[in-house]
């Protein structure tokens, strides 16, 4: 790569930064109904850019060109075929999905399709800033506080009876095969590289059973004695314990290679630390959300603080962890 096609890779990595950003800012401001349209428009800008750079550092600034006009750059649809070449690819599907949504944007998007789309743009969230630093080197965490690239869900879920009562058959209908079509495609995916979603279903009853969350009232002065805990506010886990096994055991990897920490970190080894602090029982770190007989853990951005913190003081602090419970074993 010359210097003007590094000084050309420099400009679309700034301006996919910034596209980046305003995809998360615009997309939390709660007031906004044109959420939805302008995160997919401004994620896809980033990649895009972001792509482009990439392109052009591997093969040249000719490259990211159509061949028949010189004047014209690739769409992002040719840019992701070219860097992420498996079609089967959980990332490239849910690039693609969320092009397809910004390619229809100009026609008729309804608000609904939010709850739709939220879990495969937390996905691409986490995507992008994963690759931007495996292919650039970039950490945008740096520029950006941890809990912002986390997306909040304002609106409730739509019912057949709103539905009916904003939208004409037709809308309808294309709602509801929105819908389908991306659960079943999350469903065969299964993989949080195409989408990022708990679900949480909240019922008061009189009838206690193995499914429901048990709530009691009690008054003021007992709650302060102790008893209980009052809640200011609601916290929405998709924001507060995003993590996976999976996906906390890539950021952790990826925190520690941004600070030339060369080790592989496995899932073992993130089970061991589980177990030795108990973190499944520590709400700051972990959220155990209960489906019937399943549960499903989820894990805070302070957990993979924690465990890069001390790894970066101790470099075998996972075999230190992996020695403390085999005396705790034996003893």
């Amino acid at each position: 790569m010359n210097e003007l096609e590094k000084e050309i890779s420099e400009q679309l990595l700034t301006k996919s930064q910034e596209a980046f950003v305003m995809a998360i800012e615009l997309y939390n401001k709660p007031t906004l109904k044109y959420r939805v349209e302008g995160f997919a428009f401004f994620i896809c800008n980033a990649w895009e850019l972001m792509l482009k750079a990439k392109i052009i550092k591997d093969s040249g600034e000719n490259a990211i060109y159509y061949k028949d006009s010189d004047s014209r750059t690739i769409s992002l649809e040719n840019c992701i075929k070219k860097i992420f070449t498996n079609d089967k690819d959980p990332l490239r599907k849910n690039l693609e999905k969320i092009n397809e949504l910004r390619n229809i944007s100009t026609h008729f998007i309804t608000q609904e399709y939010e709850f739709f789309y939220v879990p495969l743009f937390q996905a691409s969230v986490f995507n992008y800033i994963e690759f931007l630093f495996q292919f650039h080197r970039i950490d945008i965490e740096e520029q950006i506080p941890v809990h912002f690239i986390n997306l909040a869900v304002t609106t409730s879920p739509p019912t057949d009876d709103v539905l009916k009562s904003k939208y004409s058959p037709k809308i309808i209908n294309k709602l509801i095969k929105t819908e389908k079509s991306l659960a079943e495609l999350t469903e065969t995916t299964n993989n949080n590289r195409f989408a990022i979603t708990i679900q949480h279903d909240y019922r008061i009853t009189k009838k206690g059973n193995g499914n429901t969350l048990k709530v009691e009232h009690v008054n003021p002065s007992e709650a302060i004695n102790g008893k209980t805990t009052i809640i200011k506010e609601v916290q929405n886990p998709n924001n507060t314990h995003p993590f996976t096994v999976k996906r906390i055991i890539q950021d952790i990897t990826n925190k520690l290679q941004k600070n030339d920490i060369h080790i592989k970190f496995t899932s073992a080894n993130f089970i061991e630390i589980v177990k030795y602090f108990n973190l499944k029982e520590n709400p700051d770190y972990c959220f155990q959300n209960k489906i019937y007989k399943n549960v499903i853990f989820s894990y805070s951005v302070k957990t993979v603080d924690f465990i890069v913190s001390e790894i970066k003081k101790d470099i075998n602090f996972c075999m230190r962890i992996r020695e403390g419970l085999k005396e705790k074993k034996e003893g």
